[in-house]
This record gives structure tokens, sequence and C-alpha cells, in this order.
């Protein structure tokens, strides 16, 4: 199932210290040659500080050559920057650490720097040490450290592109320590800096920059959303958080636009969040989240594809639910190897499994319970156990009877009141209705004032 695996995809809107694990896992599932997956570890390393990781990875693919000479200098060169960046950013951090001078800095960042500097002779370029500081030790690795460095120059810096650069580094630092709560929380303070503004392209990533602000913003976004996927893939709550965000205008816009392939983690978001989203008090747009996504899919699937999907396309745009069965074995396997989804793999399987047995009780007052096990891929007795089991837990219980004698469920639903039917097929419409009235009225009041003004509004 090599063909399905987005390592390749999601890599260049990684930094080169994120894409470290993404190729270890590569390692461990097999999916290609161990030796290419070595060489493309080394060729990343040697881009680094981490000269020592780098001998390794060289030593593993060449056992029998000796170590090139080249790594002697570069691990001589690092050990000198490190100790001339320390010194250089430790004077800083000797003020700021002061409990007086803590105590006497203000939100105003212009303020405290006009503080230090009158009183401690702390000047901007000695604050730029901080970060340049910072920056070095992730490069070799110290991620604890440099987020610590990060953090105390993110707190004095007024350079907006430097400070947005800073907010990558430590997002990258906690995604690398593994501190989700704190990642999550960084996450979210970088989304509402790049919301509010057109930054520029993250220093701390390699990749293209671009001068129309609108662009640069699109490429930022983009980074996000793929940067996001380790922390919302390990953060507790996590794929809830992750629905949330991507199902927004401006972030759904983004994956259509520029990287279709993200759906796929949409999907699994939505297929592990489901059976949850029906038996606790979820948020509409989690309850609502497959509706929005099938139609996602419908639009994109010329631009992108595969079993997880395709599962979601079979089960409601076609309903052929032996189709949907097949999907959900390749996606079983494509789930599995995934880096951000191996570990939900049971999870996924039986989410879907509810959202087959779903469906196939929706559009059938008596099933062969035989039958349905086949179509969840399960055996009789473990289909069984299974379904006796969601229907206990799920809102089924009320409608179906099991028959064990006849190895049937018996649904009973009782019909839908007509106001109720009236409600959901027009929800939202006051809504929209107002919207519509409002773009209307900007749109007239434009063209009263002018051409110029009427494009703007239209806009």
């Amino acid at each position: 199932m090599a063909e399905y695996d987005l390592t390749q995809t999601v890599i260049p809107y990684c930094d080169r210290h994120l894409v470290f694990p993404l190729l270890a896992h590569l390692v461990e599932n097999e999916l290609f040659p161990a030796g290419q997956v070595h060489a493309a570890q080394y060729e990343l390393a040697k881009g680094t500080n981490m000269v020592d990781y780098a001998v390794s990875l060289f030593d593993v693919l060449y056992p029998n050559e000796e170590v090139p000479s080249e790594f002697a200098g570069k691990r001589e060169s690092a050990v000198h920057t490190n100790e001339r960046l320390q010194q250089e950013a430790q004077a800083v951090l000797n003020v700021i650490e002061n409990p007086e001078v803590a105590q006497a800095l203000r939100q105003d960042k212009n303020q405290n720097l006009q503080y230090l500097k009158e009183h401690y002779g702390v000047t901007l370029e000695q604050i730029n040490a901080l970060y340049n500081f910072g920056q070095f030790q992730y490069t070799y690795g110290n991620y604890s450290g440099a987020a610590d460095y990060l953090y105390h120059f993110r707190v004095l810096s007024t350079d907006p592109d430097l400070t947005i650069s800073a907010h990558w580094g430590k997002l990258a630092c906690d995604i690398l320590t593994g501190k989700w709560d704190i990642a999550l929380e960084e996450l979210n303070t970088l989304r509402e800096a790049i919301d509010s503004r057109s930054p520029s392209h993250p220093a701390f990533a390699a990749g293209p920059t671009s001068t129309d602000p609108a662009l640069a913003q699109l490429h930022s976004r983009t980074w996000l959303l793929h940067w996001s996927l380790f922390v919302y893939f390990n953060h507790p709550e996590g794929r809830t958080l992750l629905l949330e965000t991507f199902l927004t205008p401006t972030y759904l816009n983004t994956i259509q636009t520029s990287c279709p392939w993200v759906l796929r983690y949409l999907v699994a978001a939505a297929v592990l969040s489901r059976k949850a989203s029906a038996t606790s008090g979820s948020s509409g747009r989690v309850r609502y989240s497959i509706r929005e996504i099938v139609k996602v899919i419908q639009m994109e699937e010329y631009q992108y594809q595969d079993p997880v999907t395709a599962f979601l396309r079979e089960l409601y745009v076609e309903f052929d639910f032996e189709a949907a069965q097949k999907e959900l074995s390749k996606a079983e396997v494509v789930v599995g190897n995934d880096f951000f989804l191996a570990e939900f793999k049971d999870e996924f399987l039986d989410n879907a499994r509810y959202l087959i047995s779903e469906a196939y009780c929706r559009i059938h007052q008596r099933i062969d319970i035989s039958d349905l096990s086949e179509r969840l891929n399960l055996s009789r007795d473990e289909g069984e156990k299974w379904i006796v089991n969601l229907i206990r837990e799920t809102r089924m219980g009320a409608d179906a009877k099991i028959d064990l004698g006849k190895n049937v469920i018996e649904i009973n639903r009782p019909p839908q009141p007509i106001y109720q039917t009236v409600i959901e097929k027009t929800r939202g419409l006051a809504f929209r209705t107002q919207a519509l009235g409002a773009a209307m009225a900007r749109q007239g009041v434009a063209q009263a004032e002018g051409p110029t003004a009427a494009v703007e509004a239209s806009q």
C-alpha cells in the first residue's frame, strides 16, 4: 500500500526536524526499502548541527568506509558557535530573570525595551541574541532549551517577522518534546497571529516565499495545517479540535486550494469522533461534520482520493455497502501505516463499523445479523456481540430489538413529525437569508458610491 503513503507529500510542508519522526516511522512499517529511508535520514541530518547523529547514519549506510573528515570540523565549529551565542544570550537572561526586573516588566513591549535600556543597558541587538541562540539550540536537537530561549525572546521582541519565526520554532520544539497541552496553546496562538496579519513564510522552515501578502498567508496556513496534525493526533481532545478548526471556511478553503490530501485526516477525525458525538453532548459542528465532509470529498475527488475518503463516499453518496466494505478493508491497512493515524487503527475500525450499522439500519426495518456481520468484516459470533453492544450503547436501543431465535434485528422507528422535517430542511435558512440581504445592501451602497467601491464590495 506504499502508493497511499503521504510521507513524501507531507515532507515539503514540515520543518527538517519534524521530518525525522516521519522517516523513523517508515523504517518501522517497512513500506520502503530500509536503505532508501536511511539515505534520506542521512541527507536530512547533514543539514543540521546534529553531527553525531549524522555520523551514526553514515556508519549504517557505509559500514566499511571511513567517516568524512568534514564532520570533525563541523563538530568543532558547532561547539565554538554554541559557546559564543550562549555568552551573548546569557547576558540578557541574567537581567530578565532578576525578580525585580520581572516585576517591573509590563504588557507594552516598547515600554519594556526602554526600561531595560535605561536601567540595564540591554539593546535590541542583545535581545535578538536570545533568538539566535534558541535557533542554534534547535539545529542540534536541544529542543527543550531552544523552547525556553525562544519564549523569552518572544516576550521582549518588537520585530514582527522574528516573533512569528519564534512562534514556529517554539511550536516545533513543543511537538518534538511531546508537550501536547503547551503545543496546543502555541498552535492556537500562531493561528491567531497568521489570521490577523499576512506574515512571511516561517524562517524555521525551508520553503518558497512570496511577496504577495495573500499568497504568503495561504502558504502559512498550509504549513500550519500540516504541523497541527502532530498536535491534533496526540492531544486527548485533538480529533474534535481538528474538526472545529479544519471545517472553518478559511481552513477548508486552504485544504481545497493547496493540500487536498489533508482530507484523509479530516475524514479520519470525523470517523473517530462520530460514535462519541452520538452519545455525548458534542458541538453541532462535530455531530454534523460527516455531512459537510462528504460534500467536500465529492467536490475534490478529481484532485485526491484514497481508501479512507472512498469509504465515506461509497457509504453516504453511493449507498453501496459492499463497496464500502471493500474500501474499509483497504483503509484499515492505510490507517495502520499512516504516521498520524496508526495508533487509532482499532478505534477507526470500530467507529467505521458504527457508521455502516447506522446507515444500514436507517434504510432497513428487518436486518439479518449474519448479513450485517459480513458487511462489517466480522464473523457471525463477533458480529452478534458487536451489534448487541452497539445497540446497548447508542440511541438505537430505543428503536431496535434483537430476535436471537430468528437471528434478526427489527427496527421500529416512529415516523418523524412533519414539523421536525420542516425544521431540518430549513435549518440555517434565516441566517443565510440575512447574510444574503446584508451582501446585497453592501453592493447597493457601493454602486451608489462608484464603480471602484462596487468592485471592492463584491470581493
